[in-house]
């Protein structure tokens, strides 16, 4: 048998639920003799490559991620919910977390044993990142589990660590030793155990409201994300930016003149940067056909392989976007400068041209090195007027209408192949000049956006398929099927709502979208939706293509946002290699790193999209603080043993409704059907049930809120009773509390 390749070797380490070694390799592949030296040699060059890490034993697992058997540190224990942290983390951002269940050999002991902050458990470690699953094997001395949060007043007038994660419902007292003030953000130790457990503050990192980007800053700060770059890397950028305004490296053989086409850009209005760039004309052998021009930043030119600049890129792997700033890939002389496409200024680009049929099929493409001057920066809304004649533009016979024709014929392509289609609102902070909330929007969409989007997707379709004509490395967007455990999880859910969904059948993206043509005027539309979109797997990037399951595509590379995603100057690279197209081509070699670079870009992006997931959460908080002690009407967004999580609608932000907020009377909380139950009257707190609340909290810090039931006191039995209305709850005598009543859904 052959040595096995390092994606196979990659992708076995991954799969398997127990340690793995050299020996474990080499017997799943049936390695003897001199094949057996062969593979020591070449796990050898991954672990020097970055690809595999060494663990404990002369076991290995894949790098940034855990190994199946870890010592972790716990750092919540609310009830069943017990979470940990690896007590030894060397890979980029915060450590994973990891929530602990039943010990080894005792089912269901996590429950019964009680684990607290600090606690060291000997563990084995199933799933990935972001969800892992601990089995603890052991319990280990004490060690010393690390916070990060704002320091805060108790109730007795104590300092209190209030930890920045809002699923940490606990505060800890500060050591008395600790010099600091009410309000600062800090990091810290925390030591001993039960009641005598105390924070120790080891950095403090300042008042978390001294600017106006604090919120976002915070969010920078917790997930360790590289903020300021360093002296050589902004020289190198500058330099760059320099050598493009010469004249003379405009032209160097390679790079064709297209200055005379009318290319555009389509983003958002509040778009800090300009990726791609379109331009669309009829084909003149084919009726109904196109030609399809996507003109995108040419950063490769700009991007040494191996440079300061671009190990920072490297670094940062994608540029992350707060309501306030952005934390660019690159520094701003290319980001919002020489490389991004403003109008009017002759920019370098890597372009497709695409031709299009008029079912939308491509009939084929090329890929060039062009300069171009952009005619015009458009925002979705300026271009979805012109079009619908609600604005003039000189642009709209000559540019405009020939793109949405193109589009036309494109929607027709991706109606056949029936990509996932959920269509969840998108929330946006609206700030004032200083910074403040001035409320909280919904983006709205257009067919611009679907414009941009489809020819976007036709691009990097391309790039996927021409590199694999030349059998030159790519850099894949993966997006795999849903695996048995959430299709089930799903289908139990669904049955709850009166939806069937079989399991028995073939599942394509089509067969969600069923779901959801069902549900359609339903008022808990929105949680299906929601439900759907968390039974999907998390899209990757690697070498080994899977093909994208949600965009319905065997292959798929991202090659259009190369100012902002490390994995596009991957494919930007290998195309100029590949097609021979000038200087900033893939080196030698480079795709021995990709598994690599893969699995680094991929865990950027999580911690990209974490951190903004949370600064929109605070924002949200910061704007409802205003709010706190009024009614607001929410959905339940999830239940739990320990309460309910609710929704304010219109706004978002997700908050807690603590089970001792329902009164005196006992839940049971059932797990399949997603609802908490009163044992005594049968009132249900279900998933996706519109109620209204009291916001009894709003912690900008956290992004946390928690809410109650009006008119019921915690631990009161008692309390007014309610009505169901068509406006929503009211009190009436002798009704149930404000949840449901066994076998209703409001």
């Amino acid at each position: 048998m052959s040595l096995p390749d390092r994606d196979a070797i990659l992708a076995f380490v991954r799969q398997t639920p127990s340690a793995v070694g050299k020996r474990e390799i080499a017997r799943a592949f049936g390695l003897k003799g001199a094949e057996r030296e062969a593979l020591k040699a070449l796990l050898v060059e991954m672990e020097e490559e970055g690809l595999l890490e060494a663990g404990p034993g002369r076991t290995l697992h894949k790098a940034g991620g855990l190994p199946r058997v870890a010592v972790l540190t716990v750092v919540s224990a609310d009830g069943a919910r017990v979470m940990a942290v690896p007590e030894k983390w060397e890979g980029e951002g915060t450590p994973p977390r990891v929530l602990i269940g039943a010990a080894r050999g005792r089912p269901g002991s996590a429950r019964r044993e009680r684990f607290e902050a600090g606690d060291r458990l000997l563990t084995r470690i199933e799933g990935d990142h972001p969800k892992y699953l601990g089995t603890v094997i052991k319990r280990l001395s004490k060690g010393h589990a690390m916070l990060m949060g704002v320091v805060k007043k108790g109730e007795q007038g104590q300092l209190v660590l209030r930890p920045l994660d809002k699923r940490e419902r606990r505060s800890w007292p500060i050591h008395h030793g600790t010099a600091v003030s009410p309000g600062e953000l800090v990091k810290a130790e925390l030591k001993g155990s039960g009641a005598r457990a105390a924070a120790h503050v080891t950095e403090r990192l300042g008042d978390p409201f001294a600017v106006t980007s604090s919120l976002s800053d915070i969010a920078i700060a917790a997930k360790g994300i590289p903020k300021e770059f360093p002296d050589d890397v902004l020289r190198e950028a500058e330099r760059a930016a320099r050598l493009w305004s010469q004249s003379s490296l405009k032209d160097d053989g390679k790079r064709e003149d297209w200055r005379d086409i009318p290319l555009i850009t389509i983003d958002p209005a509040d778009a800090r940067d300009h990726d791609d760039a379109v331009w669309a004309e009829p084909l003149p052998d084919a009726e109904g056909g196109w030609t399809l021009l996507v003109a995108i930043a040419d950063v490769s030119w700009f991007l040494l392989p191996g440079s300061p600049l671009d190990r920072q890129a490297f670094d940062r792997g994608n540029s992350v976007y707060f309501p306030d700033q952005v934390v660019p890939m690159l520094p701003h002389a290319l980001s919002s400068d020489s490389c991004s496409l403003n109008a009017g200024t002759e920019k370098a680009v890597l372009a497709c041209r695409m031709h299009i049929a008029p079912d939308g099929e491509m009939l084929g493409f090329t890929f060039h090195r062009a300069r171009v001057r952009i005619a015009a920066n458009l925002a979705y809304e300026e271009a979805q007027a012109v079009m619908e004649d609600r604005a003039d533009s000189a642009l709209k016979g000559s540019v405009l209408e020939p793109l949405w024709a193109c589009w036309k014929a494109l929607a027709k392509a991706r109606a056949r192949r029936e990509p996932l289609e959920l269509e969840l609102p998108e929330k946006r902070v609206v700030l004032d000049a200083e910074g403040r909330v001035q409320g909280i929007a919904v983006r709205e969409r257009f067919d611009a956006h679907r414009v941009i989007e489809d020819m976007m997707i036709a691009a990097n379709v391309a790039a996927a398929k021409a590199l694999e004509a030349k059998k030159a490395p790519v850099m894949y967007r993966c997006h795999e099927a849903p695996g048995r455990e959430k299709l089930t999880s799903l289908k139990e859910y669904l049955g709850t709502m009166g939806l069937s969904f079989a399991l028995g059948q073939v599942i394509t993206p089509a067969t969600f979208n069923n779901v959801i043509r069902k549900a359609q005027g339903r008022p808990d539309l929105p949680e299906i939706s929601e439900a759907v979109l968390r039974s999907q797997t998390q899209a990757y990037y690697a070498p080994r293509n899977e093909g994208h399951f949600g965009l319905s595509l065997k292959s798929y590379g991202h090659f259009t946002s190369p100012i902002r995603r490390y994995a596009d100057v991957c494919v930007h690279r290998a195309l100029v290699a590949a097609y021979r197209l000038g200087p900033g081509g893939l080196p030698d070699g480079a795709e021995q790193r990709f598994a690599a670079i893969g699995e680094h870009i991929s865990f950027t992006e999580r911690r990209a999209m974490e951190a903004e997931r949370e600064t929109l959460d605070r924002y949200i908080a910061r704007h409802l603080a205003s709010h706190v002690g009024q009614i607001v009407r929410a959905r339940i967004s999830g239940v739990q043993a320990f309460g309910f999580f609710a929704t304010v609608d219109g706004i978002g932000g997700d908050g807690i409704v603590p089970v001792s907020a329902l009164g005196a009377e006992r839940f049971h909380f059932d797990e399949a059907g997603r609802f908490l139950e009163g044992a005594e009257s049968g009132t249900r707190y279900a998933q996706g049930q519109r109620l209204e609340l009291k916001l009894e909290e709003a912690d900008p810090v956290t992004g946390g809120l928690r809410f109650s039931i009006p008119g019921v006191e915690a631990g009161d039995r008692h309390g007014p009773r309610f009505r169901r209305d068509g406006k929503g709850l009211a009190p009436k005598r002798g009704g149930p509390p404000p949840g449901i009543k066994r076998g209703r859904r409001s």
